[in-house]
């Protein structure tokens, strides 16, 4: 635990990227290692600067699950202070009120559930009621598909299922999201996905919510053309139309890739979990526009599929490169390889330098690829 555990961390929230995220990360970290912090500036760069209601909720679940005493969390304030207590394993259930994403407000909560103070092994569930598709965040797809996949790579056991579907501008999506506790064990492996081996499959998903299914079969049938243009097609295994549950209208389109990993990684880390830990999930998804086409949406993701597979051998890509800092920080540290490093990715490994007792670092190296390297 940092030596500053009882001393209030001040924390400017227009430092690097500038956004929601530091908002979410800190209040994480503050939970997690009893750290008081006070955040100024908050979302100071945007065009509505301030908590919005998707912040305001991280704020107002992160002080349920850890008995917080907190000041100036309002709509539109710019700055609050966040004093946690335990957090306690439990069952919990927040409603954002709109719209808002249900995966970022996830994504504050888990961290300080998976080193919950928990009696007999007690799960945590945590249902949220928001969107489950929005344009600025993770699809609760990606989640599955993509996060939890390599959260049990690290021995985390994360469990999450979409009740119902929702988009903007009316939201009403909900999920919900097992956690079991989390015991960070001194003599495992360091994580190290640095070795792209062969390319598995890649499977293409449409889903529509109370829209023509034609939709999911254009949109799909696009971007196999696309990639079997591109040479791509022999890894291309399956392709899925769904039909959501929810209120409101929406559609998404995603690609599920998956890569064996080489032997080097595969050795590392298959002593971890029981779980599937000789592949890698990467995943790329779309949300359907009013201004644009299916046929146009379907080359789009065959468009991000050809560049994840050509311009690198990378094996994360931005976004997942970006969650994966805290829980590996979190786990004892390791190394990967990735496409590219975002001020967003930037701003959130100088955030868990503030906290935690870890350097982190971002290295070039051949073939457009980025090793990261989080050492405890």
């Amino acid at each position: 635990m940092p030596a500053s555990t009882h001393k209030t961390l001040k924390i400017d929230g227009s430092t690097g990227e500038g956004g929601g995220q530091i908002i979410r990360t800190a209040l994480s970290l503050s939970m997690l290692t009893g750290t008081p912090i006070e955040i100024t500036n908050i979302r100071a760069g945007r065009a509505k600067p301030g908590l919005m209601r998707q912040h305001l909720m991280c704020v107002q679940a992160s002080q349920q699950i850890s008995n917080a005493v907190v000041t100036g969390a309002h709509l539109g304030s710019m700055v609050f202070t966040f004093t946690p207590s335990t957090v306690q394993a439990g069952d919990y259930t927040f409603d954002i009120g709109s719209a808002g994403s249900t995966s970022l407000v996830l994504q504050t909560l888990l961290p300080a559930l998976l080193f919950a103070n928990t009696d007999a092994n007690q799960k945590s569930t945590i249902t949220i009621t928001g969107g489950t598709h929005n344009p600025l965040a993770p699809t609760t797809d990606f989640l599955q598909h993509a996060f939890v996949p390599l959260l049990a790579k690290l021995g985390m056991q994360v469990d999450i299922e979409c009740l119902q579907a929702g988009f903007a501008p009316i939201g009403g999506g909900v999920i919900k999201t097992t956690i079991a506790p989390f015991m960070r064990r001194a003599s495992a492996p360091r994580l190290d996905l640095t070795e792209r081996g062969k390319l598995n499959r890649i499977e293409l998903v449409a889903s529509v919510l109370n829209l023509e299914y034609d939709i999911c079969k254009r949109e799909l049938a696009s971007a196999k053309a696309a990639l079997i243009e591109a040479g791509i097609d022999e890894a291309l295994t399956t392709t899925r139309g769904n039909k959501l549950c929810g209120i409101g209208e929406g559609n998404t389109c995603y690609a599920i890739i998956t890569h064996q990993l080489g032997d080097q990684n595969e050795a590392k880390t298959t002593a971890k979990t029981s779980t599937n830990t000789n592949t890698h999930q990467e995943v790329f998804s779309l949300l359907g526009e009013k201004r644009s086409s299916a046929e146009n949406i379907g080359k789009r993701l065959a468009g991000h599929i050809r560049r994840y597979l050509y311009d690198t051998d990378a094996l994360l890509d931005e976004y997942l490169t970006d969650q994966l800092l805290l829980p590996l920080a979190l786990s004892g540290g390791g190394t990967f390889s990735a496409r590219v490093i975002s001020e967003h990715s930037k701003t959130q490994a100088w955030l868990i330098e503030q906290f935690l007792p870890v350097a982190i670092t971002f290295d070039a190296i051949e073939d457009k690829q980025i090793l990261v390297k989080i050492t405890c």
